[in-house]
């Protein structure tokens, strides 16, 4: 039986927004990331996007228990923007997940409220449009096994709901794959009485 415990919240795919206020427009982007380096990668696409714009904002949750996080105003006063927008971020209780919020400046100063409104709006909206989805907090696994048994490993790794991240099909296969850590010791033992398998966690 599986509980909250066993699963995480992310999004299941990217979602967008707009929203104005006195001439300034805030597109809002929400994301579904695993790692920071996505994370940078994502944000630069966001720029080259909006080279004109006057701030790239953003926040980040990673992490299957939500660990790792950031959050950037990116010139606007300290805590108006991104703290707002990781705000959002864990009040849908998500992680693995980076939301960036693009300004446009209209010519009228908002103030700080305006502002933090302004970025929490474009970030809750971004959110919800991204649709939510819930994931098996999970094992990875490096799998080698002859290429003749190959069946029976690809049975119980469906059988046990693993995700394969990467496949290399030779007379020696290799696999990685994310095992739901609530079936992995389980599934292991199952594993592992195939013949001439090897098993190594990453």
């Amino acid at each position: 039986m599986s509980t909250s415990k066993d699963r995480y919240k992310t999004i299941a795919q990217a979602g967008n927004s707009l929203f104005k206020d006195k001439n300034s427009k805030f597109y809002g982007y929400a994301y579904p990331i695993l790692h920071v380096e996505q994370s940078k990668q994502v944000l630069q696409e966001v720029k080259k996007e909006h080279p004109k714009a006057t701030h790239h904002c953003f926040a980040y949750r990673l992490g299957t228990e939500g660990l790792s996080f950031r959050a950037s105003d990116d010139g606007e006063p300290s805590g108006s923007a991104g703290r707002p927008i990781l705000g959002q971020i864990d009040s849908a209780g998500y992680t693995n997940i980076l939301v960036v919020v693009v300004r446009y400046y209209g010519g009228t100063m908002l103030g700080v409220p305006g502002l933090i409104n302004a970025y929490k709006t474009a970030a809750t909206e971004a959110i919800k449009g991204a649709a939510s989805i819930e994931k098996w907090i999970t094992q990875r696994v490096e799998i080698t096994v002859d290429y003749n048994t190959m069946s029976e490993l690809l049975y119980l790794l469906k059988q046990c709901e693993a995700e394969i991240i990467k496949q290399e099909l030779q007379l020696f296969c290799t696999i990685i794959a994310a095992i739901p850590k609530i079936h992995f010791n389980q599934y292991a033992a199952l594993l592992l009485k195939i013949r001439g398998l090897n098993l190594k966690q990453i």
